[in-house]
């Protein structure tokens, strides 16, 4: 998806994007082998378009993460999933309850196939080591929580990562509400030892610990963060291609056949 992006060229918008690929414009390879009157294009549209088409190609060769960051539009963001899905991170963190930059407890990373954990008093400061692998973050809500949160905790590090946000990203599609709601929703199920759990409880569970070491209750804190961060890549993997089809890239666009929110039994 990202390779027939166009909207981080300048002058180009959402109508000339779908235009461009309506005329067979599907990705950066066509789009600089094409003709002006195939681009159908001003001349000085055309100036500064395919000087940004090669260059983006560049960038992506060079694995530059940073580049798309800077000129993608936050929301179209997701568009860089299959570019660099091997450098991907869903992220999640728990708090004392606090505001603080000292009140992150737990911090959760899964690549997709291993999930690691960073917890205040032991290991948290290495973090900062994810983030020099990690070039897309996935997070519910973390731009208004999760990376706040972390850039106060961790003035240190740039966080100039790719980053989608699935709260703002499903509700385009007609899914609101917290993660765990959309979650039930897709039919998302949650395993039986975090079920029903909440952020208070998780609150409760680190104070347990820290107060009287009680090891098993930092372990069911790492469980049920476990379930945030693992269950982000099913809900990611539900959302990008109907994403696709809303912006008119795959079959019908979204005015063509409206996407319905799920009803409870949709199976990921």
């Amino acid at each position: 998806m990202l390779t027939a992006t166009f909207l981080h060229a300048p002058g180009i918008g959402e109508t000339t994007e779908k235009r461009l690929w309506q005329r067979g414009i599907r990705s950066w390879k066509r789009a600089l082998s094409a003709t002006p009157a195939e681009l159908a294009l001003s001349k000085a549209k055309i100036a500064t378009f395919l000087p940004a088409v090669a260059a983006s190609q560049e960038a992506l060769t060079r694995n530059d993460h940073r580049y798309f960051a800077s000129l993608l539009p936050a929301r179209e963001h997701w568009r860089a999933m299959e570019a660099f899905g091997d450098r991907i991170g869903f992220l999640d963190i728990e708090t004392n309850g606090g505001f603080r930059p000292d009140d992150i407890t737990l911090i959760g990373v899964y690549d997709g196939f291993e999930s690691r954990f960073y917890v205040q008093g032991k290991n948290l400061a290495d973090f900062v080591a994810e983030t020099e692998r990690c070039a897309l973050w996935v997070t519910y809500f973390g731009t208004g929580f999760d990376l706040p949160f972390l850039k106060r905790r961790f003035p240190e590090i740039p966080f100039d990562q790719l980053h989608v946000d699935l709260c703002p990203l499903l509700r385009r599609l007609g899914y609101t509400g917290g993660l765990k709601r959309v979650e039930e929703s897709v039919g998302l199920r949650r395993p039986p030892e975090v079920d029903g759990m909440s952020g208070m409880d998780a609150v409760h569970l680190w104070n347990r610990y820290r107060r009287y070491r009680n090891t098993d209750a930092l372990e069911r804190l790492i469980q049920y963060n476990r379930a945030d961060i693992e269950n982000l890549k099913p809900l990611f993997d539900f959302a990008y291609p109907r994403l696709r089809e809303r912006i008119g890239f795959d079959g019908e666009s979204a005015a063509g056949s409206p996407l319905q929110p799920a009803d409870g039994t949709t199976e990921l």
